[in-house]
């Protein structure tokens, strides 16, 4: 039968399902990871991304001083070994390749672009000199391409509010308190630890919004604050005395994590500064709402309100202010409250969301729209900035499944079009310098080599144009 129609059950092995994947961080790769795992299902997939390099978050988001993190790219590693896997590195969406393109090339795209740009605080003086998002201090020290044209004045700043309490905004604190030479043998890059050396910051504030009860961050990177060789962590007592709403919650409905914070944040409550270095200073149901300019335009003070907590309908404890102000002089101010996609050329987007609009996964026209055929999202493209590295996983699994249910029964001819040569043919056309997985795996053998010289775990290449030269030259 199927040779008289010409056509064979799509997903199957006379006539592979084509997927093409957008973004090489963890979703991405747990998606691969699942169509490959699929039961009876044959899948020819095409990795791409914009930079270089792969794995997304994992190379440019986890802080050089948690390579242990780092670990979970041998999982990845072991997926790009499959025989029907491709990386196409240095290809970006819009610029080399459009969805028409992939479109006409793979039966399915799927989108793990995560979330590339920060959540704004929207309020007065935000856009101040001093004033710098998580996102760029991150991915500035970490070696992100589109970060290292950022400047952070270290030298200059005493004092420094971080506003958020989640891991990212636990990072950014950790990086400021701890001693440069713990962070030297890390991959952090040689410019931010020279940078960090010349640092005068002599207290970070962590401004959270909510209380003790509801911190976003892991109890281990309280402690991990806390056991700061050189570092005084400050929590004050008084925030520590937790309202009824709170307690009924975290007795009734919290997270074993949240009480493990409450416990530790209790045990070191009241502690005063010794003769450390740096002090670490825990505010708790603050919010910023206005930071001010110095004589010299740069920001200067942040005026933040008090909250108080109240049961949601659901029983959530909220935040709302109670118009009960307080003025911090600071010299810098590193947003921590939040990442959110940016829009990708020919593919909806959600704009108050700022995710790309989808139903389980399935993507939509728009939010609420109709379901476009053969395109998917998995990850924080998906859902938003929630969860850890491994929350991916099942999300991109759920995702696949919606996937695969999509083509039962469905049938397809050997389409030439879809024959994996021709979008390699199609970048070559268009001088497409493109990164393949061994092209990477030779940059990061070189990444390893010159950090060994320098007694560091790796020394990182940091701009596009310096990898490829890199790349070009290994090959």
């Amino acid at each position: 039968m199927h040779e008289t129609s010409g056509s064979w059950p799509l997903g199957s092995s006379e006539r592979p399902l084509r997927v093409a994947v957008i973004g090489s961080g963890p979703s991405g790769f747990y998606a691969i990871a699942a169509l490959f795992k699929a039961d009876g299902l044959e899948a020819d997939v095409d990795l791409f991304d914009r930079l270089p390099t792969p794995f997304g978050l994992v190379r440019g988001g986890v802080a050089p001083d948690h390579q242990k993190i780092k670990n979970v790219i041998r999982v990845y590693n072991r997926t790009a070994q499959h025989e029907r896997f491709r990386f196409f590195g240095n290809v970006e969406l819009g610029r080399d390749i459009s969805v028409e393109d992939l479109r006409r090339h793979y039966d399915h795209i799927v989108y793990a672009t995560g979330n590339e740009s920060d959540r704004k605080m929207g309020i007065p003086g935000e856009e101040l000199p001093g004033v710098h998002s998580a996102t760029e201090f991150v991915g500035w020290y970490n070696g992100h391409p589109d970060f290292q044209d950022r400047s952070f004045d270290l030298a200059s700043a005493r004092r420094v509010a971080v506003v958020g309490n989640g891991n990212v905004a636990m990072d950014v604190t950790r990086v400021l308190a701890r001693s440069p030479d713990e962070l030297a043998p890390t991959d952090i890059t040689a410019e931010s630890l020279a940078v960090l050396r010349e640092s005068r910051v002599e207290e970070v504030i962590l401004l959270g919004r909510r209380g003790p009860a509801q911190a976003a961050f892991s109890p281990q990177e309280i402690k991990e604050i806390g056991s700061l060789e050189g570092v005084s962590l400050l929590v004050s007592e008084a925030e520590m005395d937790l309202d009824g709403i709170s307690s009924t919650w975290l007795e009734d409905s919290a997270a074993p994590s949240a009480r493990r914070n409450v416990a530790y944040l209790t045990e070191v409550a009241g502690a005063e500064a010794g003769d450390e270095e740096r002090l670490v200073t825990c505010r708790f149901l603050v919010s910023p709402i206005d930071l001010q300019a110095g004589d010299d335009g740069r920001v200067s003070r942040v005026v933040i309100e008090k909250n108080e907590l109240y049961a949601a309908d659901d029983g959530t404890p909220r935040p709302r202010g109670t118009g009960e102000t307080e003025t911090l002089a600071v010299d810098l101010v590193f947003k921590a409250v939040g990442y959110r996609g940016v829009p990708l050329p020919g593919v909806p987007f959600h704009e108050r969301w700022g995710i790309l609009p989808n139903d389980e996964g399935r993507l939509q026209t728009g939010p609420d729209g109709e379901i476009v055929p053969g395109q998917y999202v998995v990850g924080w493209a998906k859902r938003g900035p929630t969860g850890l590295i491994g929350t991916n996983s099942p999300d991109s699994t759920a995702t696949v499944k919606k996937m695969i249910e999509d083509i039962d029964g469905m049938t397809a001819p050997a389409d030439s079009a879809r024959a994996p040569e021709r979008i390699v043919e199609l970048l070559h056309e268009r001088g497409v310098d493109f990164v393949s997985f061994d092209d990477w795996t030779m940059l990061d053998e070189d990444e390893v080599r010159l950090g060994e010289a320098q007694s560091k775990v790796r020394e990182k290449y940091t701009d596009v144009e310096s990898m490829m030269a890199a790349v070009n030259r290994l090959r």
